[in-house]
């Protein structure tokens, strides 16, 4: 494995924030992604979170304006942030549009060509990315937590409902719950999976809570204001389904907040105090 290629770097809250690229075998190509180090790091491994942002998101969004440094700082946590996609693959028509594509691979390990070449983003998150922070950054491997927003909200539910071992901890800020029934699951699903439905079942969270017991509470946030909540996002199928199988869920409606960062940013804390909860026991 070869080494990330550091871009930039940054003093933060007595850490160092740092922007990477790297040659990916799961995506064919460069991949990009972001650390946050917290300065616990420096004396010695900690547990690391991953963070998977939203359609048309780069892994700079989050780390630019969520202020989770902070609060990363103050458990001791590492952030890692990848990008949404991979990027200039060469792939006819991947910049068409803003829910398809580059900014938009939806967490999924695409079957139909010619996106299987490139749009792999499953294995990038759940393997080949820990794989390198692990021989790279003083993570500690076996304390992984994952969280995201909207795509990656989603991304992070399904990446921890099929993976529990692997992940001690999850949340999401207004994820697509129920990617298999709104026109954004629809639209990428039918694209990178073929138009066989069963295949989809395995990246919609709210068909894999009825089949994976997942050991910790899940928390979700979502805004009253979010202007996605009723076409897109569908929180209410998956909080029906965890009830029915009595998986713990602390679904909480914020009121008069939107789909923004400034959402996000207002109960970053909760959030990855909810992780830490898990990973630094």
């Amino acid at each position: 494995m070869t080494n990330p290629n550091l871009t930039s770097e940054y003093k933060s809250f007595g850490g160092k924030l740092g922007f990477y690229s790297h040659p990916s075998s799961t995506c064919n190509g460069e991949m990009r992604f972001a650390v946050y180090q917290p300065p616990q790091a420096t004396q010695k491994p900690v547990p690391v979170l991953y963070f998977l942002s939203g359609l048309a998101s780069t892994e700079e969004n989050f780390m630019i304006k969520a202020g989770a440094q902070q609060y990363a700082a103050k458990y001791g946590i590492m952030l890692v942030a990848p990008d949404t996609s991979p990027r200039n693959t060469g792939i006819p028509g991947e910049d068409d549009d803003s829910d398809f594509g580059t900014g938009a691979g939806f967490y999924v390990d695409a079957t139909v060509e010619p996106w299987a070449s490139h749009y792999r983003m499953y294995s990038y998150v759940v393997q080949e990315l820990p794989a390198l922070i692990a021989e790279h950054f003083p993570a500690q491997p076996e304390k992984q937590g994952i969280f995201g927003h909207s795509m990656g909200g989603h991304g992070a539910l399904v990446c921890a409902l099929r993976n529990p071992q692997q992940y001690k901890s999850v949340s999401a800020f207004a994820p697509i719950a129920a990617p298999m029934r709104c026109p954004w699951g629809e639209k990428a699903f039918s694209r990178y999976l073929g138009e066989d439905k069963e295949s989809w079942r395995a990246y919609d969270a709210s068909e894999l809570v009825r089949q994976t017991e997942y050991h910790s509470p899940i928390l979700i946030d979502q805004g009253t204001a979010d202007k996605f909540l009723s076409q897109q996002l569908l929180p209410e199928v998956f909080e029906q389904v965890c009830a029915a199988v009595n998986q713990p869920l602390n679904l909480r409606y914020q009121d008069g907040y939107d789909h923004s960062y400034y959402f996000i940013a207002s109960f970053i804390e909760d959030h990855i105090r909810h992780h830490a909860l898990s990973l630094t026991v």
